[in-house]
């Protein structure tokens, strides 16, 4: 009697279901039943067995219940190898698409035409080549001219022309910090290449060419100005503030396109004033940030050594002629205890 009422439900629900799901159980089941029939001892499912449960998951929605030979997610597994087979197989006959590769005679023309004019750009070199028939794009012509080696002897001249007038150069640049309250400030400094010492520093929302001719004429005042100037392609840097500083009696030297290690001494002060400071502070406003590197400007004067200047410092740190290992060892804090000052005790 008890096996009588656990088929009823088994029947009901047998009565209501459609003609269509009867028959995709009957072909799932006959299909299992095959595989078992086999004489393996563990039945393994082949290609077609594999297709099947593929195509019948995407025909039936209740393919779950008359799986039994394996779990549902190998079933999903079968589904993606199949799907990755195909694509693979695909991608191996492919056809001829888009534009033609650039062979190798014509790579090593258009590194030959930037080698001997080294003022064309890539619309000039291109129309030279489409005058000598070649159908190549510009783009891929500026590709081309990006891998052409570089010309050593202009950074070999630039290389020299610090190392020989180091007394006589200052960079100056600006650089963002971003405030607790999401907005902008920048940061204006000059620097002297010959002990990197910081001349002068300010901080401004808006850095307009005007703002730079005052913060020059603060920085250089009563004929203290150097022989040479070095900045970036900024637009605060106009030819109005160039004109001014010329009056000074400096020399403007703007970098290149894109070559901040022309204006290494004040990209590598910018590194390190945000490895060593503001990286670790959150800047609430102009005053704040002022304060903070006016900090950092006397601790990089009197305590920081630079490997530029023989591991000494801008203000001439004096070293210890002894080392004694029983005197003592004092370290003062220095930026709010981020880096400390260590002497000999007295």
């Amino acid at each position: 009697m008890l096996r009588l009422l656990r088929l009823l439900p088994v029947l009901a629900t047998r009565l209501f279901r459609s003609r269509r799901d009867l028959l995709l159980e009957n072909l799932a089941l006959r299909q299992q039943r095959a595989v078992l029939k086999r004489r393996h001892r563990q039945p393994r499912s082949g290609p077609s067995e594999k297709l099947f449960w593929v195509i019948l998951r995407r025909l039936w929605f209740g393919w779950r219940q008359t799986l039994i030979l394996v779990p549902p997610e190998t079933v999903f597994g079968w589904h993606r190898a199949g799907f990755k087979l195909y694509w693979t197989r695909l991608s191996r006959h492919r056809t001829c698409a888009g534009r033609k590769c650039v062979s190798i005679e014509l790579r090593e023309l258009i590194l030959r035409m930037v080698a001997e004019n080294s003022t064309w750009g890539a619309p000039r070199i291109h129309g030279e080549l489409r005058m000598l028939g070649f159908d190549v794009s510009e783009r891929a012509v500026l590709r081309r001219m990006r891998k052409a080696p570089r010309n050593p002897e202009p950074a070999k001249r630039w290389a020299t022309f610090l190392s020989d007038h180091r007394e006589a150069i200052a960079a100056m640049d600006f650089f963002t910090v971003p405030t607790l309250t999401f907005g902008v400030l920048y940061c204006f400094f000059v620097i002297a290449h010959g002990r990197r010492w910081v001349l002068h520093l300010s901080v401004t929302r808006h850095p307009s060419s005007l703002w730079v001719i005052q913060q020059l004429r603060e920085a250089f005042p009563y004929d203290s100005a150097p022989g040479y100037l070095i900045f970036d392609r900024g637009t605060n840097f106009n030819e109005e503030a160039i004109d001014t500083w010329k009056s000074f009696g400096i020399q403007p030297k703007r970098t290149s396109f894109r070559s901040p290690w022309r204006n290494g001494v004040a990209e590598r002060w910018i590194g390190n004033c945000r490895r060593d400071m503001l990286d670790h502070a959150m800047v609430v406003n102009e005053r704040h940030l002022k304060r903070l590197m006016n900090e950092y400007v006397r601790y990089q004067h009197e305590d920081r050594t630079h490997l530029a200047l023989a591991k000494e410092t801008p203000a001439g740190r004096e070293a210890a002629k002894t080392s004694d290992a029983h005197r003592g060892i004092v370290s003062s804090p220095r930026l709010a205890g981020l880096h400390h000052r260590c002497d000999l005790a007295a």
